[in-house]
């Protein structure tokens, strides 16, 4: 296309974003023989998932589980190369410590036998219970859940063969429902359910009980973090893409899809340079991609309208800090339970204001890699869910004031005398999904993981608008975390032609 510079040799595939699917769908087209180039805005890979260094301390931005390590391993064998050699995962145990309002606590691990002891402390009533669950989930997730991980489903009838197998095991109703009908105990219901939390959903919404599936997938491959962080991961990605002939290209936003028609022919970027390819691949946000960066007259299916309608995943306050000390007591990852566990997600749904209680989430990752922090200290960071910015919330006025909430409930509980041990300091509000990772309303994970915004009724691999152009990331089937990302990158690795 005239205006736009061409490369030389061969097929070239653009990818928007360096976060997991975009380097996934970057190396799995490189491996093919693509030339691949990824545009990253920011000045260091990761997206989401980017990580950084402040006053001697690493911290990861965002993923801090690694599970189904063998769809990054899949990369690695495309390249014939060995993830082991690259990267280092290590086992977390227990996965998270949970702490109750009442002083309880319950570890929840990824080996069933050692899970199957902790419900036996906390509710020996619901060891049965646990166990139908279990073989419940499990059941759901062979017969439905897994395929469709990794297949495209462009509408209602390719939906269809796994449907009978998920109403069966009630996968469409809520998944707090679905707990609570196998367990009586008020904290377990609350331990077993909290995951949709980890994508942007309710534990309370329809369709949510798909996302016990996360419980099976956590028993069978495990959970890790890995060494240096996860920081470290996108790192080897990054090298290992590089190793196939592909690029990274820092500091190069794309302000627009250039098109011929209803076909992508390249990008543009804010510095005016245009770059040709024969396929984009958008890891950008979804909803962010289309009503942006995609020319509204060629958009029939994701409208102005539609978008804007979307429902959307709550946001995320963020506050990375670490301390003069060490806290060996607190483990690798801790969930502080509120003491409205419903009421916080109905919260999320309101006019901005986030809970005044929220389940807190604490990282530790110097519980298994002690070299993230220097001798004798600790980095955490703790995340509160709070709503998007699209319900009116505003942060620059409130930050601090909510921070020092966060610090206070901290001291109370799991980090004594926090307050004295602070060291350095970081705040992330959901202005900074919307502004720095160009997220919609500044949602953390796209769009809300709902019954009517899942499977066909999500953005697909295959853009329904515009030829030549693909979509990866939390905001497109099957969604968001890192394994359903990684997914989508297999998908798009399916349906972009050979040739």
């Amino acid at each position: 296309m005239a205006g736009l510079a061409a490369r030389s040799g061969g097929r070239h595939a653009i990818v928007i974003g360096s976060g997991f699917g975009g380097l996934a769908a970057a190396i799995r087209l490189a491996a093919r023989g693509w030339r691949v180039t990824v545009l990253e805005r920011m000045d260091s890979p990761g997206g989401r998932a980017n990580a950084f260094q402040q006053d001697g301390f690493t911290f990861d931005a965002g993923p801090t589980v690694i599970t189904c390590p063998h769809l990054l391993e899949e990369l690695w064998a495309l390249a014939g190369q060995r993830m082991a050699d690259h990267v280092e995962l290590r086992p977390v145990a227990p996965l998270y410590r949970m702490r109750f309002p009442d002083g309880s606590t319950f570890d929840y691990h990824t080996d069933r036998e050692a899970m199957r002891q902790s419900v036996r402390r906390l509710s020996p009533r619901d060891e049965a219970g646990f166990l139908a669950l279990c073989a419940r989930v499990e059941r759901m997730y062979e017969a439905g859940i897994g395929p469709l991980m990794s297949t495209p489903v462009p509408d209602v009838l390719s939906l269809a063969p796994f449907t009978p197998a998920l109403v069966r095991d009630e996968a469409f109703r809520s998944m707090f429902g679905l707990v609570s009908k196998h367990i009586r105990d008020e904290r377990l219901q609350q331990a077993l359910s909290f995951h949709p939390l980890l994508i942007g959903g309710s534990p309370f919404a329809t369709a949510s009980a798909v996302y016990t599936s996360i419980q099976f997938v956590e028993r069978r491959w495990g959970a890790f973090f890995p060494v240096g962080g996860t920081g470290a991961l996108v790192r080897g990605l990054v090298a290992l893409l590089e190793s196939l002939g592909g690029e990274v290209r820092y500091g190069s936003e794309v302000t627009e899809i250039a098109l011929e028609g209803r076909k992508a022919t390249g990008v543009r970027l804010g510095d005016g340079t245009g770059l040709a390819a024969d396929v984009v691949v958008s890891n950008a946000d979804a909803a962010w991609t289309y009503r942006y960066l995609v020319p509204g007259h060629v958009r029939k299916h994701w409208t102005d309208e539609r978008i804007n309608r979307a429902r959307y995943s709550m946001s995320a306050f963020l506050w990375y800090f670490g301390t003069r000390r060490q806290y060996p007591e607190v483990a690798h990852h801790t969930l502080l339970f509120g003491k409205d566990f419903r009421g916080m997600f109905s919260g999320l749904e309101g006019p901005g204001q986030p809970s005044a209680d929220p389940l807190l989430y604490l990282h530790r990752p110097t519980a298994t890699d002690a070299a993230l922090a220097p001798s004798g200290h600790d980095a955490f960071y703790v995340l509160a869910p709070v709503p998007h910015l699209g319900r009116g919330a505003e942060w620059k006025q409130r930050a601090e004031a909510f921070r020092r909430e966060l610090e206070d409930r901290l001291s109370r509980t799991v980090l004594p005398g926090l307050g004295s041990e602070l060291m350095t300091s970081r705040m992330a509000t959901p202005e900074y999904f919307r502004d720095e990772l160009r997220s919609f309303k500044g949602a953390a994970f796209s769009f809300a993981p709902t019954l009517w915004q899942t499977t066909f009724l999500r953005a697909q691999a295959r853009s329904e608008d515009v030829d030549r152009l693909y979509m990866v990331g939390a905001g497109t089937h099957p969604g968001a975390g890192l394994p359903a990302v990684l997914c989508s990158a297999k998908i798009v690795d399916t349906v972009i032609p050979l040739a």
